[in-house]
This record gives C-alpha cells, sequence and structure tokens, in this order.
C-alpha cells in the first residue's frame, strides 16, 4: 500500500548546504515548495514558501540566527554541523 500526503509529505525541512556560495543562506522546503533565504536579512532570495510556511521559518530563524551563521562557517570549513532545535 503506498501512502502519498500526510504529516510527513507536508514538513518543513531546513538544509544548509556544504560550498554553497555568499552570501549565507539556508534551504527551506515545505511539500514541493523550496525558498533559499539569507542568514543576515531573513530575506528571502529565491524560490517561493505558502505564506505560513514562510513566516514560521522566519520566526524559527530570527530565534536561531547565532546557530545558523556558526553552521555557515562550519560548512564553509567542510565541518560537521550542529543540529538546531525546531520551533516550539
Amino acid at each position: 500500500m503506498s501512502h502519498s500526503g500526510g504529516p510527513c509529505a507536508r514538513a518543513l525541512v531546513i538544509r544548509m548546504y556544504y560550498e554553497d556560495h555568499q552570501p549565507p543562506r539556508f534551504h527551506a522546503s515545505y511539500g514541493g515548495d523550496e525558498a533559499v533565504i539569507r542568514v543576515d536579512t531573513l530575506e528571502p532570495v529565491a524560490g517561493t514558501l505558502p505564506r505560513r510556511a514562510l513566516a514560521m521559518v522566519l520566526e524559527w530563524a530570527s530565534l536561531h540566527r547565532p546557530e545558523l551563521q556558526a553552521n555557515w562557517a562550519r560548512a564553509a570549513r567542510l565541518e560537521r554541523l550542529e543540529p538546531i532545535p525546531p520551533l516550539d
């Protein structure tokens, strides 16, 4: 039996990629949508997310900006990234 949809299919996922180009950024995806968000300004620079998903991503990122900046520096040095807690 196959299952498509449900809670896992619509989860917010945050990724940061090794050797990504400047400025520091992270990728947020929700369902089939993805946006790229600058760490310093929290401005979406590419892609789109549904309004509510984007609001949640920006709220989370504003609370965890120091951790995002530290992970960007780790990624640039090809070091292991540290997990960042989800939004409560």
